[in-house]
């Protein structure tokens, strides 16, 4: 099955950019065939390989963008256990619609992937049901308890490909030493969830002035930001990969950059909603605002968005956190913490590239390159590599109707807001798992 995806620009940072053909053979890029630069300059001239095949199917993209699969580094499937938000059949039909053609799937499951029974189901089920890759993401602890830890040996040779106790902090700075010098010992990335408990317990939202005005409780950005200077303390002390989640204030973004200029081996990623939200989002009481870290203030804002300008946040993942009506239509103090975001993430990232924050290829490097770097993936568009591709067109124009999502969940903030650009093709191993090129 020969597959010609023609006439797009094929932007794979850093290595192509530029009027591009790729042919696609069972699953592999067999061709690259690069017409023009985008500098204007023309390659020279050699025979044209794509005239000794005859494509199958041929997949027009001009006017649109070709990149390397994007991965999302920071996903709840729900499954196994609350199957009623969000399936893996359905979380990877979310991702596929978004442009995604791997995601991780994080362990707080029930019951939580701390050994390799649970970590085998998950990939078992992706491969049956899957629309994406699915890289399953184990517990740093059993149980996620921050008691014990779990066997990494084992989970890593079942096919976990990080640790995390993501919705929890590891509170106990000995066990969290341990767990790096332990993960270290297997290349297995820490994604460490940076809170301190007895600073953001009953908090519901940012501690400042719009909590004051709600009569709600407040969590302060220290809440965050000393855990991530603890990590970051034993990181150096360990010398393991510690990557930090959800990244949403100021004073996090400072220690990162920090400790990225000693060139400790430290990366980091946001999500859409702390660089395109504040906490006035959550005015009136909205639930679909909802989410742990909280929204921070405006000036925290423009920290994470100059830490994704510098090079300091390495990575957008989404934290797609499904939650059903049960959880979300009721009091705001009671309600769940978190957002849909697989389907939006590609279109409020082209907002950093319109407003000049990062170039169209730093957000791909951020959405593309960088978490596959981090999980030791291979996602270039070379010839040999396996064909996990997306397609974005710039120029679609659509709002948000939470309605349309392909996931279960519904709870997003950014419901009926307008955007400009999207995911509209998704390949994964040479095969369309996702087309919306004709809309």
């Amino acid at each position: 099955m020969l597959t010609l995806i023609k006439g797009g620009r094929v932007l794979d940072p850093g290595k192509i950019d530029g009027i591009t053909d790729i042919l696609v053979k069972d699953g592999i890029i067999i061709e690259v065939i690069t017409k023009a630069l985008s500098s204007g300059k023309s390659k020279k001239k050699s025979p044209e390989p794509l005239k000794k095949y005859k494509a199958d199917t041929i997949i027009d993209a001009s006017g649109k963008i070709v990149v390397p699969g994007l991965i999302d580094m920071h996903v709840h499937l729900r499954e196994p256990g609350q199957e009623y938000k969000e399936t893996i059949e359905t979380g990877t039909l979310a991702a596929a619609a978004g442009g995604f053609t791997g995601i991780c799937a994080m362990p707080n499951t029930i019951p939580v992937n701390d050994n390799r029974q649970v970590t085998e189901y998950i990939l078992n089920r992706a491969k049956e049901v899957g629309k994406v890759n699915v890289y399953p993401v184990a517990a740093i602890s059993m149980g996620l308890k921050g008691k014990s830890l779990c066997e990494y040996g084992d989970l890593k040779e079942a096919g976990a490909v990080a640790l995390s106790d993501d919705g929890k902090p590891v509170s106990n700075s000995r066990l969290m030493r341990r767990a790096m010098e332990y993960a270290k010992g297997f290349g297995l990335p820490i994604i460490s969830h940076c809170e301190v408990n007895e600073l953001s317990a009953g908090g519901v939202m940012n501690e400042g002035i719009v909590a004051t005005r709600m009569g709600l409780a407040g969590i302060p950005n220290e809440a965050e930001s000393i855990m991530v200077a603890r990590d970051i303390a034993l990181c150096e002390l360990t010398g393991a990969h510690l990557h930090i989640a959800h990244v949403s204030t100021s004073q996090s973004v400072n220690a990162i950059r920090e400790a990225k200029r000693k060139g400790l081996p430290v990366t980091a990623e946001t999500a859409p909603h702390y660089f395109a939200l504040t906490e006035e989002a959550v005015s009136g009481y909205n639930t679909n605002a909802k989410m742990s870290p909280p929204l921070r203030s405006a000036f925290d804002r423009d920290a994470v968005r100059e830490g994704l300008a510098d090079g300091t946040i390495d990575v957008i993942a989404t934290d797609h956190a499904p939650h059903s009506s049960l959880e979300k239509d009721v009091e705001f103090d009671l309600a769940a913490n978190g957002i849909v975001g697989l389907e939006t993430s590609v279109s409020i990232g082209l907002r950093l590239v319109e407003e000049g924050i990062i170039t169209l290829s730093g957000l791909i490097e951020k959405m593309s390159c960088n978490p596959a770097r981090i999980l030791g993936l291979e996602r270039n568009i070379k010839k040999g590599n396996v064909a996990d591709i997306t397609i974005i067109d710039p120029g679609v124009v659509y709002t948000v109707d939470s309605s349309s999502f392909c996931s279960l969940g519904r709870n997003t903030p950014f419901e009926g807001w307008k955007m400009k650009g999207k995911a509209v093709l998704t390949m994964v191993g040479g095969k369309v798992v996702f087309d919306n090129m004709m809309v």
